[in-house]
């Protein structure tokens, strides 16, 4: 018993290691509830609050960070549904300097990654103007899905970072895989 409690030991300090080096703020990994996304949404808001954080930047970090727990709450769904695993997710979030980064990543179905790969790429091809107008679109020709999006979270999540959405999917098996978003979030950017 005992040697499994100092490999445990061990892997913690790894973890928290890592944590350190990449200024982690705030780390997640289990089941997503709506109650959750309000519990982290308070704790990284008295978080920036402690940091003393400016305003504009706060409000930013707040927003996309809304965007990006809202996507992994509402499409883990369809893979909780298909019974392949649960519906449990990762999320960090780091701040370097004046970068806050936030990582997401949660299992996906591999019927849906098409669609969803589609679409990023094609929020990732638009410029600031094109952006604009696509959401526009999006929001008024109803193009929602099923979910409720319609991908305006990832069209909303460029907008305001002004970055290009960094993805990655992670073969698990022939039902599913991992998806991982990694989203920065400046002071530069309106």
């Amino acid at each position: 018993m005992e040697l499994v409690s100092s490999s445990i030991m061990v892997d913690a300090y790894n973890i928290y290691d890592k944590m350190e080096k990449n200024n982690i703020l705030l780390s997640f990994k289990g089941d997503i509830t709506s109650e959750l996304l309000t519990s982290i949404l308070q704790i990284m808001e008295n978080k920036m609050d402690n940091m003393q954080e400016e305003p504009k930047m706060k409000k930013k970090v707040y927003n996309v960070l809304v965007e990006c727990l809202q996507n992994l709450y509402h499409h883990m769904d369809d893979v909780a549904e298909s019974g392949d695993v649960s519906r449990s997710a990762i999320f960090m979030i780091g701040k370097n300097k004046n970068v806050y980064t936030i990582i997401t990543g949660n299992y996906i179905v591999n019927e849906n990654i098409h669609g969803l790969k589609t679409r990023l790429d094609e929020v990732n091809s638009l410029t600031k103007e094109e952006l604009k107008e696509y959401y526009k679109k999006v929001l008024n020709n109803g193009e929602m899905s099923l979910k409720g999006g319609g991908g305006l979270g990832m069209i909303d999540i460029a907008r305001k970072t002004g970055e290009k959405l960094d993805y990655n999917f992670l073969d698990i098996d022939n039902k599913v895989s991992f998806f991982t978003l990694n989203i920065k979030v400046t002071q530069q950017v309106n």
